[in-house]
């Protein structure tokens, strides 16, 4: 529902420098050009792009009254608050908007429609990403059949940089020309790209088929870069097997954090050494042979918290480790990360 032409407002009060606006940063780095006004009130009058060293000019303004000088057409909700619910006085913002003929952009698991919908003019539009599609199906393994490549990034981790490579694949596929389609599987990925499924607002029966559909519908590009949830390796995650059997890969990108060793949210859980979670990934997608067979081409190695130099080293050690290519793509770019996924010899 998001046109390249929308001005969009985002809002991401106590996002910027908190941990809530995963979302709305996303967006702001990967659809730039579209956002007019960004509303924070904790870092109001600051530099964007000083704060976040993502490429955004967009101003950062106190409140949705002081956004409307920039003539935005959209607000999109960019946090996340605990338990998915707005504050009240944030609520306020969106009221402000629907009333300045805005439409809105909702990632958040509380639907805004049945709030608002009585207050929208005929040209105004809610989008509540976290919907689950009509008209579900249980998966079939239907994308065997598809003739193209179909890449899918999974995790040592759920947090960790799934999304960002494959936007980076994406964007580094469209510069060489080749027919490439990013597919978002959640709310960032899904406003991004303006299409998608809500992998996690869609019951497990019909989880499979859900992805299976979505890549069915645009089976004709060259490359498909599918987003990747969740890990095989956190016990609170389910979705990676649903992306893996609806999907059907092709090539398997495994992204990790430097230095990770365990679990984030459960410490007690170890994560495996790379090539062990490379088998493990692997031996899942072939399912002892009953589904397409597809190997690790690449490793994704998120450096977010590391220097420059730190960085090298680290990938350097990761490629020595696991004897595959690696590099961090949205520091360094994913050529490297492309090219071993064309040049990768197909699983037998």
């Amino acid at each position: 529902m998001l046109q390249s032409s929308d001005r969009v407002a985002v809002l991401l009060h106590d996002g910027i420098q908190g941990t809530q606006g995963k979302t709305g940063l996303t967006f702001t780095r990967y659809r730039s050009e579209s956002v007019v006004a960004i509303i924070d009130q904790q870092t109001a009058g600051q530099s964007f792009s000083a704060l976040t060293s993502i490429s955004c000019e967009a101003p950062i303004v106190s409140s949705m009254h002081d956004a409307l000088s920039y003539q935005p057409t959209v607000l999109l909700i960019g946090i996340a608050p605990s338990g998915g619910i707005l504050p009240e006085a944030w609520l306020g913002e969106i009221e402000q908007a629907i009333e300045s003929g805005m439409s809105i952009v909702n990632g958040l698991h509380t639907a805004l429609s049945p709030r608002f919908k009585d207050q929208l003019k005929p040209e105004q539009w809610i989008w509540d990403i976290r919907q689950e599609p009509p008209g579900l199906k249980v998966g079939s393994g239907a994308a065997r059949s598809l003739s193209n490549l179909r890449i899918l990034t999974v995790g040592t981790d759920m947090s960790i940089g799934k999304m960002s490579t494959s936007l980076e694949l994406d964007r580094a596929a469209q510069k060489r020309g080749i027919r490439s389609k990013f597919l978002g599987t959640g709310q960032a990925g899904m406003m991004i790209s303006g299409d998608g499924i809500p992998l996690d607002a869609i019951r497990v029966d019909f989880a499979a088929g859900a992805v299976e559909q979505l890549v069915m519908r645009y089976g004709d590009f060259d490359l498909l870069h599918v987003e990747g949830q969740g890990s095989i390796f956190n016990p609170a995650s389910t979705a990676t097997l649903p992306l893996l059997r609806g999907s059907q890969p092709t090539h398997l990108i495994l992204v990790h954090r430097a230095g990770q060793l365990q679990i984030r949210t459960f410490p007690h859980v170890s994560i495996p050494p790379l090539k062990t979670v490379v088998q493990v990934y692997e031996t899942l997608a072939a399912a002892g042979g009953s589904f397409t067979p597809c190997k690790v081409a690449a490793i994704a190695l998120n450096t977010a918290h590391l220097d420059q130099d730190a960085a090298w080293r680290a990938i350097a050690l990761i490629q020595e480790e696991t004897n595959l290519p690696c590099t961090d793509p949205v520091r360094f770019g994913a050529d490297i990360l492309l090219d071993a996924i064309l040049n990768c010899e197909p699983a037998r």
